[in-house]
């Protein structure tokens, strides 16, 4: 698995220096930067509260009578997780001053991710895409606090357990040309196979025992670069300068 992630980046470094070089007509490379919100479905921690990069380069094909549709390739280094901070939450029902307790959590998973994506351009000015997304594992780390007074404390995991190494999930993009090669860009991901399967007590009920299978759930926002597309500088008439 990692000699195919290693090809994988020379791959595409190797794509992105040819569409610089020789074949700007054929193959567009493309830089890309911003954020990750996540969440894991099925951990008991609810909202996009896991804030993380996401960035790397990328290949755009083209293909078409009029190049509307692209494949899309990208090589990106992405942290994805999970994250809820300690709270204690008042109860309104009984007339005491017993508050009910919230564990603080935090779950942070590093990804080299590669994602492959068909795009179709609508006016030159926005771009809708679908695709699939292949993650590698390459670190994890995981902080609970067990509802005592010690705080967070990191738990046992490493990269053979709990999560597994390797991540697949769909993908639904949007990009919107805001100056020239410039370009924002939204997406949402999400895992289609479980990235870990948990097991959790019930505190009310200890002999009840729920099993959950746990996935990726993201939105990242970011800026693209696209180095050598063709704009249109003046009405009429494109180049690729």
């Amino acid at each position: 698995m990692k000699n195919i992630s290693l090809f994988s980046i020379f791959l595409l470094i190797l794509l992105l220096f040819v569409s610089c070089y020789g074949y700007s007509q054929r193959i567009l490379g493309a830089v890309s930067a911003g954020m990750n919100l996540s969440q894991v479905d099925g951990d008991e921690k609810y909202g996009f509260k896991k804030a993380g990069l996401n960035i790397g380069p990328s290949v755009i094909i083209p293909f078409g009578k009029d190049k509307k549709w692209s494949v899309t390739m990208e090589i990106l280094f992405s942290q994805l997780g999970s994250r809820q901070n300690e709270q204690y939450m008042n109860d309104s029902i009984a007339d005491t001053t017993t508050s009910e307790y919230y564990d603080g959590y935090k779950l942070k998973l590093t990804y080299v991710q590669i994602p492959v994506m068909v795009h179709f351009k609508d006016k030159n000015i926005i771009a809708g895409g679908v695709g699939l997304l292949y993650g590698q594992l390459i670190d994890a780390q995981e902080w609970e606090d067990y509802n005592d007074s010690r705080g967070l404390f990191k738990t046992e995991t490493n990269l053979r357990s709990p999560y597994t190494l390797s991540d697949l999930q769909v993908i639904a993009d949007i990009r919107l040309r805001l100056y020239q090669r410039l370009w924002f860009n939204f997406r949402y991901s999400y895992s289609v196979l479980p990235i870990r399967t948990r097991n959790f007590q019930n505190p009310i009920y200890p002999d009840q025992v729920e099993t959950r299978k746990q996935y990726n759930n993201v939105i990242t926002l970011r800026l693209t670069y696209i180095f050598n597309e063709e704009i249109n500088k003046r009405k009429g008439k494109k180049t690729t300068e």
